[in-house]
């Protein structure tokens, strides 16, 4: 069982930046590529980043170039560093978990989740 606690979130002015966290506990850290996903008020919970366990990086277009993923193996953790945002990024923020390099863009690719940071950016 593999345990995922986000922590970071909250509310930031459009133009600004946020770095928000997920503490992952259980079984080896280094066995799983990592995601993040979000998901805003009436809307589906969307693919945001990804990070295999070699360090290979997959990023939806509505973040390229704004946001990063990154991964500390000897903290167990995987952080979000989020630039430029934009008030359409408000969200909450998932972590999670998959035992598998490919398809890491659909939530199904994904074992374990954390519980959600919510994120919000204004105007």
């Amino acid at each position: 069982q593999v345990q995922l606690v986000e922590s970071g979130g909250g509310s930031v002015q459009a133009g600004g930046f946020l770095r928000i966290s997920c503490a992952v506990s259980g079984r080896s850290f280094a066995m799983y590529s990592m995601g993040w996903f979000r998901q805003a008020p009436g809307k589906e919970r969307e693919f945001v980043v990804a990070i295999t366990k070699s360090g290979n990086l997959i990023d939806a277009d509505s973040v390229k170039g704004r946001f990063t993923i990154s991964r500390d193996y000897a903290k167990n953790t995987v952080y979000l560093q989020m630039n430029s945002l934009k008030p359409e990024d408000t969200a909450v923020y998932y972590c999670a978990a998959a035992n598998r390099r490919y398809g890491l863009e659909s939530l199904g690719s994904y074992d374990f989740w954390g519980q959600g940071t919510q994120v919000s950016v204004s105007s």
